[in-house]
């Protein structure tokens, strides 16, 4: 189990791990080794994840998400294929861990008392030159 908050633990069973050649520099090794990691998770069809976190987490995820709801993350960021699995399970637990987090609704504010006399006197301002233009046209 994988703790990702206190009252949440993810089946390291739900979690895929491919190992695939990574792309870049690197020499002869590169086209030896399979260092980097592709990590698929199946969020969609997870039991642990409640409806409002799976909705979130669709949202956070963007293009990592596809259409089937399974979250794709590809680490190669390190040499080591044991580095890069660690990287991409950290990354998918910061993921999810920040989809747990209920967002905070938005508290409707009002303008102060002194900006809304600063806006009224700035429109003051601009009337009164249209109208001295409106005015200095006929004399003219």
């Amino acid at each position: 189990m994988i703790p990702i908050t206190s009252n949440l633990l993810i089946d390291e069973s739900q979690i895929q791990l491919h190992f695939i050649r990574s792309s870049g520099p690197g020499g002869q090794n590169v086209n030896k080794v399979s260092s980097a990691v592709q990590l698929r998770f199946d969020a969609e069809n997870c039991p642990e994840l409640s409806e409002a976190v799976r909705q979130r987490l669709r949202r956070l995820s963007g293009r990592r998400m596809t259409d089937e709801g399974i979250i794709i993350i590809e680490a190669s960021r390190f040499r080591t294929q044991g580095r890069n699995r660690q990287d991409a399970l950290h990354r998918l637990v910061e993921l999810i861990r920040a989809a747990a987090e209920p967002t905070k609704p938005r508290v409707k504010s009002r303008p102060t008392w002194t900006s809304v006399q600063r806006r009224l006197e700035g429109k003051q301002q601009r009337g009164k030159v249209k109208r001295l233009r409106k005015v200095s046209a006929y004399i003219d």
